[in-house]
């Protein structure tokens, strides 16, 4: 007689199996979700999706022909979010957080397949707990999106090198596009599988047919590339070249995933006395080279790039982390192997003391994360400083003029105050922050009110250049006082008024 396995019993033993993908998901959502309002805080990158978003999707299409095409479909997706729920700061970000539960699934997923079940809930467990990682699925912005298309890219790619079919590499193209879609610079990614190929000496047929699905991904890109390159001295002409702190950061970060690597990669024996053979090995080696390539690769060579032509951003590359901790994962599942023989006694006060130190390590760093001091500025804070100090009839300047941002997102504030300089509105500019009036109507403008509020960067900023921001500096230094001037997160809040008539 056949004995049916109960409900139970069949659940206990599914669980060990999508453990390498439930447990880190799960931790990255409780994750997310904890302080997702960050203190009721907004920074500017965040209030350009709020803003640009809610506008019709006429207007929508207008703006990307202009400028910001690279984040074009993910305005599009929070377009659709915000038409179904307006649901605040969290309709904003709760998107990143489920792409980063679904991205540490991922990292799981993929720790499993090469390297055992453990080294899969470790690698997704370290992905989930990493600072960088708490930071951005908490952010209303493209790259946990991002990080999650590239992850299960990964995973599709190593389904293709095992298995005779086509149909893997064309989920891992159409992945892959995605993601590039959502930031272009997605397609970096394909430096780390590159490599791996070379480093497991895949033969021909495979790659042939990864060269095939990635020239796919690269053609889909191709109108994206063209559009966004037009763009790219408005969308990128703020950023520097990257300096000493940041080659030091990366260089850092190199060498601990080549550490990591190279102890990896050396062939000790397992618990029975063997040294590590057959998929296992080949397993081991995938992680190693498929890790260190994204750990490693697209990052340094957008920073190499922009040693000619300035385009770095961690952010821009940060799914990269993603191979950092498939290292790391990986290299804790040996560690602990490696000590299956301690006795119990001594493994659990061990164990005890090293979830301990992790804590008292990553506790701090998650704790900033989730201030409204771990990002350049609050537009909420200033919204609300603005709504303070305004007095019926007052006009605004903005210094300089980008910095209308910190407005925009909050339009019924926005919509009391007289914006002395401004000549077309965002949406109907087609721009980000709308146009400006020229110099001398600007002046004739703000020499025509009594009281404005100016908002402008903190103290010690560098000063635009343009006639538009000289000639607003110049008119309220010598024509207007300062009444109050308030200083909030990365910016300043200053009431002007005629000479004497700061009372009134």
């Amino acid at each position: 007689m056949t004995r049916t396995a109960s409900p139970r019993t069949t659940v206990r033993a599914a669980l060990p199996a999508v453990a390498p993908a439930a447990l880190p998901a799960v931790l990255a959502l409780a994750l997310g979700l904890w302080g997702i309002g960050r203190r009721d805080s907004m920074w500017r990158d965040e209030s350009v999706t709020h803003q640009v978003a809610h506008r019709s999707l006429g207007d929508l299409g207008r703006l990307l022909g202009h400028i910001d095409a690279v984040h074009g479909l993910y305005y599009l997706l929070m377009h659709a979010v915000f038409a179904l729920w307006d649901g605040g700061l969290l309709a904003l970000r709760l998107p990143s957080v489920l792409a980063t539960a679904l991205a540490a699934a991922g990292v799981g997923v993929i720790g499993a397949r090469l390297a055992g079940r453990r080294a899969g809930v470790l690698a997704g467990t370290v992905f989930a707990v990493l600072p960088v990682t708490q930071q951005y699925a908490q952010e209303g912005r493209s790259y946990a999106l991002v990080t999650a298309a590239v992850t299960w890219a990964t995973y599709l790619f190593l389904r293709g090198l095992d298995a005779p079919g086509r149909r893997w590499w064309a989920g891992y193209a159409v992945l892959l596009a995605l993601a590039c879609w959502l930031h272009e610079f997605a397609a970096l990614a394909l430096t780390a599988y590159a490599l791996t190929l070379w480093r497991l000496g895949a033969p021909r047929r495979t790659w042939r047919r990864w060269a095939l699905a990635s020239a796919a991904v690269l053609a889909a890109l191709l109108l994206l590339a063209v559009l966004s390159a037009r763009q790219a001295e408005d969308q990128l002409g703020w950023l520097g070249r990257p300096s000493p702190a940041l080659w030091f950061q990366y260089a850092a970060v190199a060498a601990v995933c080549a550490l990591l690597a190279r102890w990896l990669l050396r062939n000790e024996p397992d618990e029975a006395g063997a040294p590590g053979t057959g998929d296992a090995a080949r397993g081991r080696v995938t992680l190693v080279w498929l890790g260190l390539g994204l750990a490693v690769l697209p990052a340094g060579l957008l920073m190499t790039v922009s040693l000619v032509k300035p385009w770095y951003v961690d952010r821009y590359v940060i799914y990269g982390m993603t191979g950092a901790a498939l290292l790391a994962g990986a290299a804790l599942d040996r560690a602990v192997a490696g000590r299956a023989r301690w006795r119990r006694a001594v493994r659990v006060p061990v164990a005890c003391l090293a979830a301990v130190a992790a804590v008292a390590v990553l506790l701090p760093w998650s704790l900033a994360v989730r201030s409204p001091q771990s990002r350049k500025d609050d537009v909420v804070a200033v919204a609300r400083e603005v709504r303070r100090l305004a007095r019926p009839g007052d006009g605004v300047l903005f210094l300089p003029a980008r910095r209308r941002e910190w407005l925009l997102s909050r339009p019924g504030l926005y919509a009391r105050l007289d914006d002395l300089a401004l000549a077309g509105s965002p949406a109907a500019s087609a721009t980000l922050q709308g146009t400006e009036l020229p110099a001398a109507e600007i002046r004739r403008r703000i020499l025509a009110a009594d009281g404005i509020v100016a908002l402008a960067d903190p103290p010690g900023q560098p000063l635009d250049p343009y006639p538009q921001e000289a000639v607003k500096r110049d008119v309220l230094h010598r024509q207007f006082e300062v009444c109050a001037r308030v200083h909030v997160h990365g910016a300043q809040i200053l009431r002007y008024a005629r000479p004497g008539r700061c009372a009134r």
